[in-house]
């Protein structure tokens, strides 16, 4: 398939698959035209790359993790399992800041509730 096919079923702008290449995330072939084809494959990988992106994952953090993916080996495998260790240890620490931000804004809005409430009293005696 060419690389407009892949946008549409992906749900991803051509140039991020121009992207991707460049960054050595997707790999395609080439007619003699030089056009780009892709493999059903490639629908695949780049919804998973859309996932890791998703979760806040670099692109330079996935191509360390795409190896692993590629051609699983103990060499590999030990590698990804250190750098998924950091991207969930940082992952795990964004959660923790956005729950003390969502509580603070239970707060704000709680806080904004009584004034609202209040405000609805005093006009009403």
């Amino acid at each position: 398939m060419r690389i407009g096919e892949l946008a549409a079923r992906t749900d991803v702008s051509v140039r991020s698959l121009r992207y991707y290449e460049e960054q050595g995330l997707l790999t395609s072939s080439r007619s003699a035209s030089g056009q780009r084809h892709y493999t059903e494959a490639e629908v695949e990988r780049v919804r998973f790359i859309q996932r890791l992106y998703a979760a806040g994952l670099s692109s330079r953090t996935i191509a360390e993790l795409l190896p692993c993916v590629d051609t699983p080996s103990e060499g590999n495998s030990d590698a990804a399992l250190e750098r998924m260790a950091q991207e969930r240890n940082r992952l795990s620490e964004h959660i923790n800041e956005l729950v003390r931000t969502r509580a603070a804004l239970d707060i704000l809005m709680a806080t904004a509730r009584a004034h609202r409430e209040s405000e609805a009293l005093a006009q009403s005696v």
